[in-house]
């Protein structure tokens, strides 16, 4: 698996969402009442910290200390406990059902992007929009290419769409997503 997702403003985060699938996965698990920088940022805050990177190192770490790991400041996530339960969660899901190979989830067997899907929310902290955003972002930016792909990501898969970090290019098309999620928030306080 290879992208270039350039989302976090540094380059060695950016460098490790591109290159490791479950740093990816970690970062759009993270994404979640903070921003979408900080949320993509927080893998390789794990990693420096964790001195290692991978979904057993994370899913057999102290639970207390990757709790503290997660407080240390700058902190990885704004809810530091929650947040890092539900990445040893995934972690441990990852090493229990993909051998902790994260890219498995969507290269093992060919599945078709129904599958990867319906894999995806089977995973602790992966919801229908997750499932979908991060289905969009393999097609869209790492070559995933598994049949019905793009229904399988909903509106997160039309062409030339600026919803989501699957969308997230360079800083113009950062810039026309954080708009679309702002006139998309402005409209839901209007119902």
């Amino acid at each position: 698996m290879t992208g270039t997702l350039n989302i976090t403003g540094d380059p060695n985060a950016d460098a490790l969402l591109s290159n490791d699938p479950l740093a990816l996965l970690i970062g759009m698990l993270l994404d979640q009442q903070v921003p979408m920088e900080s949320a993509f940022a927080g893998p390789l805050k794990i990693s420096d910290r964790l001195g290692s990177f991978d979904a057993h190192s994370i899913a057999d770490a102290d639970s207390e200390a990757f709790t503290e790991l997660f407080r240390t400041p700058p902190a990885v996530h704004r809810y530091p406990a929650n947040m890092a339960g539900r990445v040893q969660a995934l972690c441990q899901a990852i090493v229990d059902d993909w051998s902790g190979d994260a890219s498995s989830l969507w290269t093992k067997d060919e599945p078709t992007g129904a599958e990867v899907f319906r894999r995806l929310k089977a995973l602790p902290g992966f919801g229908d929009q997750k499932a979908k955003i991060f289905v969009a972002l393999l097609g869209k930016q790492y070559g995933f290419d598994g049949d019905g792909w793009r229904e399988a990501a909903g509106a997160y898969g039309e062409p030339g769409s600026h919803r989501s970090v699957a969308d997230i290019v360079d800083s113009d098309s950062l810039a026309k997503v954080r708009e679309t999620k702002r006139v998309a928030k402005a409209a839901a306080r209007r119902k």
